[in-house]
């Protein structure tokens, strides 16, 4: 296509060059006139009438032409007729370039036919004598041009780009519109398998979610296996149902499952509530672990919680009229702490699990144990006898152990309990001081990842020195337990959100706040503590002595010896940050922050005995330099 308008195109500049030579008057040729000698047919009889064409006709449509226009203009494909005198002694001989390729032959016929001519210029030639005389011959000629068809001719060529340049257009409108459908089309469809897709991974990541703890079965999804680890500090709990195998005998087979199914799946919900990872589940045996996949120090104290709300719930069951088929079930648990090693095993069917000499002692304590008792290992009971009263079983047979302390928990210890049993505030608080170890190292890990280089005043380091003074500051000051666990947990997030958004590093730090301390256990009261000592940390108007020795924990830098050395590292920091425009009005801003700012506890003042004066005074020093340097 694009050819056959090429050579449109360059047929139609050919005829347009052409054209150019309309204007040009071409007059026909003059006929010579024959001399005449001799006798002969004709002779006297008037051969000037042969001197000239007679006539010339347009075939098709009869016209006659003016022999005396200059070049006359023909229709394409039309036809024309020459014709001559009409003397019988005078013969002819015709030639036209194109349909001709030579002369004629002599010829009395006293005209000349041509059809269908082409577009172009023709000259007519043609030559006369007389037959019998024997004399010279005389010529004439007439020229005359065919216009080009109407579609080749100059509107046509106009308007032919322009049918081009709009086809084109219309073309490429219609190509983007059903570019446009096919890759709608297409989008959508992809669009739909991404949602399917979307939807089957996350049905297979919930499913191994469900199977395998979260941060396990991320690391099979990302690298296709999980690597063993090894648990220093890990407390394994193992339950077992007292005559299963006699129950089993005489309970209907679905009832039986029925009741295996409803006790396992309320363990399953405590064991969430106290973080701790269920391992497996082996006929009526129930097996769960605390302090792993997540490390923590509080593991122990946990599993015991579990130990006895499982229990609790088995009582209650028991005595339930309306459900008879539980009254003969009674659990055995047994509990050990130590070192595990974890992982997962299997290629097909996958299973996280647990193994080490703590697993077969938990399982000893179980099967050492009593129907409807919490039997606890001597290492255990190391780290929660300030939480619970227990029974000394003295050393017990085991084994392949030898004999083992043993205690059988009986509850939480009565200054740590509600009227219901239950872990009162009391109890929570010294499991929060734990979990706030927990929680630090935790954020100082993380804030060492992922912290800019570019923090140079608001390190990892200095964020753990704010918090290592605040809990100097805090027990100095004889704070109570609760704003104790306030202080310390503010202490820890305060900085923390700079390594998130350095433009609102406090918003950052309590959405962080709001996330970690809710994985760790804390009740929303506390979240709602830190949350005000936080935002209130930079005030000098401080109302409560955690406010105060939060206060005076950030601003510590003020009073140590090493404050220049502290300056410059926040004037570089903020400087990379792009805070510091004015570096005259950043220093003066500072030392009126140092200068309203004073400490608001005695421990502070007594420790910080620099002299406010002395401060400002090496400040202003330290400023004039960098401003001389500048």
């Amino acid at each position: 296509m694009v050819i056959s308008h090429f050579r449109g195109f360059m047929t139609a500049c050919v005829f347009l060059w052409t054209g150019a030579f309309a204007a040009v008057s071409l007059p026909m040729s003059g006929a010579v006139p024959l001399p005449v000698s001799g006798a002969g047919p004709g002779q006297g009889s008037g051969l000037q009438s042969a001197e000239r064409l007679a006539g010339v006709y347009l075939y098709q449509s009869g016209q006659m032409i003016d022999t005396a226009t200059a070049v006359p203009v023909l229709r394409y494909r039309d036809g024309i007729i020459f014709t001559m005198g009409n003397d019988t002694a005078v013969e002819y001989s015709y030639f036209m370039a194109g349909p001709d390729s030579e002369w004629t032959e002599w010829t009395d016929r006293a005209y000349k036919e041509y059809t269908s001519l082409d577009a172009g210029k023709y000259i007519f030639m043609y030559r006369y004598r007389v037959k019998y005389a024997g004399v010279g011959t005389g010529k004439g000629s007439f020229r005359f041009r065919v216009r080009p068809p109407w579609y080749f001719s100059l509107l046509a060529l106009i308007i032919y780009p322009l049918l081009l340049l709009a086809g084109g257009i219309m073309m490429r409108r219609r190509t983007h519109r059903l570019y446009t459908e096919r890759q709608s089309r297409l989008e959508q469809l992809i669009a739909e398998r991404t949602e399917e897709l979307q939807h089957e991974k996350e049905k297979s990541d919930s499913l191994l979610a469900n199977m395998l703890p979260k941060g396990t079965a991320e690391e099979i999804m990302s690298k296709g296996k999980a690597d063993k680890r090894k648990y220093n500090f890990v407390t394994v709990l193992f339950s077992d149902i007292q005559g299963f195998t006699k129950i089993a005998e005489e309970m209907n087979p679905e009832t039986l499952i029925d009741e295996l199914d409803r006790f396992f799946f309320h363990f399953d919900s405590v064991a969430e509530k106290y973080r701790i990872e269920k391992i497996k589940t082996i006929g009526d045996a129930y097996m769960c672990a605390g302090g792993i996949p997540e490390r923590n120090r509080t593991n122990p104290v946990e599993v015991v919680l579990a130990a006895l709300e499982m229990q609790k719930y088995m009582q209650v069951m028991k005595n339930d009229p309306a459900r008879p088929a539980a009254r003969f079930w009674d659990i055995r648990i047994g509990i050990h702490t130590g070192t595990v090693v974890a992982g997962v095993v299997g290629h097909k069917k996958i299973t996280y699990d647990i193994w080490g000499d703590t697993v077969n002692t938990a399982s000893r304590m179980e099967s050492s144990g009593e129907a409807g008792k919490i039997n606890i290992s001597g290492t255990t009971y190391e780290f929660v006898k300030e939480y619970f009263t227990c029974d000394y079983r003295g050393r017990m047979p085991v084994k392949y152990k030898g004999d083992l302390d043993m205690y059988f928990v009986t509850g939480i210890r009565p200054e740590l309990r509600e009227a219901d049993g239950s872990p009162n505030r009391k109890f929570l608080a010294k499991i929060e001081m734990i979990r706030i170890l927990d929680v630090e190292e935790h954020v100082f890990t993380r804030y060492s990842e992922i912290a800019s280089p570019d923090l140079f005043f608001h390190s990892a380091d200095y964020i753990r020195s704010v918090s290592l003074q605040a809990d100097l500051l805090a027990r100095a000051e004889n704070l109570s337990d609760e704003d104790y666990i306030h202080l310390r947990l503010a202490s820890v997030f305060i900085y923390f959100g700079y390594a998130f958004d350095y433009n609102d590093p406090e918003a950052a730090a309590l959405k962080r706040a709001g996330e970690i301390l809710s994985f760790y256990g804390f009740d929303p009261h506390t979240l709602e503590a830190v949350r005000e000592l936080i935002a209130s940390a930079s005030s000098p108007e401080q109302t409560s002595m955690a406010g105060r020795v939060l206060h005076d924990a950030v601003y510590d830098f003020t009073g140590r010896v090493d404050f220049i050395s502290m300056v410059d590292k926040l004037y570089r920091e903020e400087k990379a940050y792009g805070k510091t425009g004015d570096p005259k009005a950043w220093f003066r801003e500072l030392a009126s922050r140092i200068g309203e700012n004073g400490f608001l506890t005695e421990t502070a003042r007594r420790l910080r005995s620099v002299a406010e004066d002395e401060q400002l005074r090496a400040l202003r020093e330290f400023a004039g330099g960098r401003l001389n340097n500048t």
